[in-house]
C-alpha cells in the first residue's frame, strides 16, 4: 500500500478510536513508536490524528454536501478515509494530489476496490473547491445561530449550549465564540514542578499562574519526567491550581490528614503529597478502578511519603471515614467537556444522555466528601467540566442538603493569594465563590473549583 506511515498511523488510530471508543492521546504514542516514525513524521501523525478529530463534525458536513448523501450512509472505513483526506485538503498546506491519492489508496487496502471509485470522486469534489467555498456552503445549511457555530466550530450543538449557558451566568456570553475556537486550538505543554521536590529546569519558563507550573523549552517532555522520577510532571495548570486551592486554603499544620477521594490518575494527588510532605500531613487516595489506581500509585512514587491508595467505591470510601479528614478532594468523575483542546473525541463521543447519571454520580460523592470531614475541613469540589449541571448546581444542592453544617468558601478569594498573576473569574459584582477556569482566557482546561468548609460543631 502506497501510503505514507504517519498516514496509516492517523488512520489507523481514527478507525480504534470511532470503532472500539479508544482514547487517541493513550494510543497515538504507542502507534508511533510500534512504526518507527522519526520526529517530522510522528509530528505529522500527531497533527493528522488531532486535526481530523477536533474537526470531525464539520468534515461529515462537508462530505455529505461532496457525496450527495448522509455520512451515516457512508462505510467506516471509507468515511475515516474521506475524514482523514479532507482535513489534509482544507486545514494543511499538503499537496491536494498527494492527499486525495493516499485517500484513495487506504480506502483500497481497507474497504476493497469497490469503494475507490466513490472515494475519488468525492474527495476530487472537494478539492476543486477553496476552504472559504466550503465554509459557505456548509454554514449555508446551518438552521440557526447555534447550528451555525456548531458547525463552523466543530462541536454538537448540546456542548454549545452547555457553553453558551455558562458563559452567560458569567456575564460572559460574548466570548462563546473565542471559546469554541480556543477547543480547536492543540495546547502547549505545560508541567509541574513538585513543591519542595523539585525546580524547572534551566531554560523553562514560568506559567502566568501556578507557582509550580513551567513549559519546557521544546521538544518532548518525557525525557524530563523520566530523569526527574516523576517530581516533574506534564500536568495542565488548571489541574495544579485546583490541588493547590486546598493545600493552601489556609496554612496546615502537622499531622492533619488528607484524602483525594477520586484520585486516578493521580496528577493532583502527586501535587498533594508533595504539599503534605512539606507540612507533616499525611494523605490517602482512593480510586475504585484498578487500573487507573495503578496510575496513581505511579503517579506518587516520586514523592518520599507514604501514600494508601485503596480501591473502594468513593461514596462509600468517605462513608466509612466519616468526620476523618482535614481536607478531602472531590474530583469528580465529568463529561470531560473541560479538556476537548486534549481529548477532542470526547465531544463526539458524549451525549445529553449522559450528563444525568453523572450527575448522580456527582451528588453522592460531594456528599461523601462532606461526611468524610471533621468539623472545620474544607473539602474541594472540582470537575473538568464547565456544564452548570455538574458544576454550580451540585455545589448548591450540595450546601441545600447539608442545611447549615456546610459553608461555601470564597474559591475565587483563595485563588488570588495562590497564583502569580491575577486570574480574570468574570464580572467581580458576580456573587459566585467558585473559580470557572476557561481555555479561551486562562490558557488551561476549563476546570471547576468551589471549596467547601464543613461548619465546628
Amino acid at each position: 500500500m502506497s501510503v505514507q506511515p504517519a498516514r496509516r498511523v492517523a488512520y489507523e488510530t481514527l478507525r480504534a478510536v470511532t470503532d472500539s471508543d479508544a482514547y487517541a492521546n493513550l494510543l497515538l504514542p504507542s502507534a508511533i513508536v510500534r512504526a518507527g516514525l522519526k520526529t517530522a513524521d510522528a509530528a505529522l501523525a500527531t497533527e493528522l490524528t488531532y486535526g481530523t478529530l477536533r474537526r470531525r463534525g464539520y468534515y461529515d458536513a462537508v462530505i455529505a454536501l461532496a457525496a450527495r448523501r448522509p455520512v451515516t450512509a457512508i462505510d467506516p472505513p471509507v468515511l475515516e478515509a474521506l475524514r482523514l483526506t479532507v482535513h489534509q485538503l482544507l486545514s494543511t498546506r499538503i499537496a491536494s494530489h498527494a492527499a486525495v491519492h493516499e485517500g484513495v489508496e487506504l480506502v483500497r487496502a481497507h474497504a476493497g476496490r469497490g469503494a475507490t471509485g466513490f472515494a475519488n470522486g468525492v474527495l476530487r469534489s472537494i478539492a476543486r473547491e477553496d476552504p472559504g467555498t466550503w465554509r459557505t456552503r456548509v454554514l449555508a445549511t446551518a438552521k440557526n445561530d447555534i447550528d451555525r457555530l456548531a458547525l463552523a466550530h466543530a462541536h454538537p450543538p448540546w456542548i454549545v449550549r452547555a457553553f453558551r449557558r455558562a458563559l452567560i451566568a458569567e456575564g460572559r456570553g460574548d466570548e462563546l465564540e473565542a471559546l469554541l475556537a480556543a477547543d480547536n486550538v492543540s495546547p502547549a505543554v505545560t508541567m509541574a514542578a513538585l513543591p519542595g521536590l523539585a525546580e524547572p529546569p534551566a531554560g523553562s519558563v514560568h506559567t502566568p499562574y501556578s507557582p509550580i507550573g513551567f513549559r519546557s523549552a521544546g521538544g518532548d517532555p518525557e525525557p524530563i519526567v523520566t530523569a526527574s522520577g516523576g517530581i516533574l510532571r506534564v500536568q495542565d495548570e488548571g489541574s495544579q491550581l485546583a490541588a493547590l486551592a486546598l493545600s493552601r486554603v489556609e496554612a496546615a499544620h502537622s499531622g492533619e490528614r488528607w484524602l483525594d477521594l477520586c484520585a486516578g490518575p493521580g496528577g493532583k494527588t502527586a501535587v498533594l503529597a508533595a504539599e503534605a510532605l512539606a507540612v507533616g500531613a499525611t494523605l490517602d487516595a482512593n480510586e475504585i478502578s484498578p487500573a487507573r489506581a495503578g496510575l496513581v500509585r505511579r503517579a506518587v512514587a516520586g514523592v518520599p511519603l507514604d501514600v494508601e491508595v485503596s480501591e473502594a467505591d468513593g461514596r462509600e470510601r468517605g462513608a466509612a471515614a466519616a468526620g476523618t479528614y482535614d481536607r478531602v478532594l472531590v474530583d469528580a468523575p465529568c463529561t470531560g467537556l473541560g479538556a476537548l483542546r486534549r481529548r477532542p473525541e470526547a465531544r463526539w463521543r458524549k451525549q445529553p444522555a449522559d450528563v444525568v447519571p453523572l450527575t448522580d454520580l456527582q451528588t453522592e460523592l460531594f456528599d461523601a466528601g462532606v461526611a468524610a470531614l471533621r468539623p472545620g475541613g474544607v473539602m474541594a469540589y472540582v470537575t473538568c467540566s464547565p456544564h452548570l449541571a455538574e458544576t454550580a448546581a451540585i455545589v448548591s444542592e450540595g450546601l441545600r442538603r447539608a442545611g447549615g453544617s456546610v459553608e461555601a468558601i470564597d474559591t475565587r478569594a483563595v485563588l488570588a493569594q495562590v497564583v502569580r498573576e491575577p486570574l480574570d473569574l468574570g464580572d467581580p459584582r458576580d456573587s459566585s465563590l467558585h473559580a470557572q477556569l476557561w481555555p479561551h482566557r486562562h490558557g488551561t482546561d476549563a476546570m471547576f473549583i468551589q471549596l467547601v468548609r464543613r461548619v465546628a460543631d
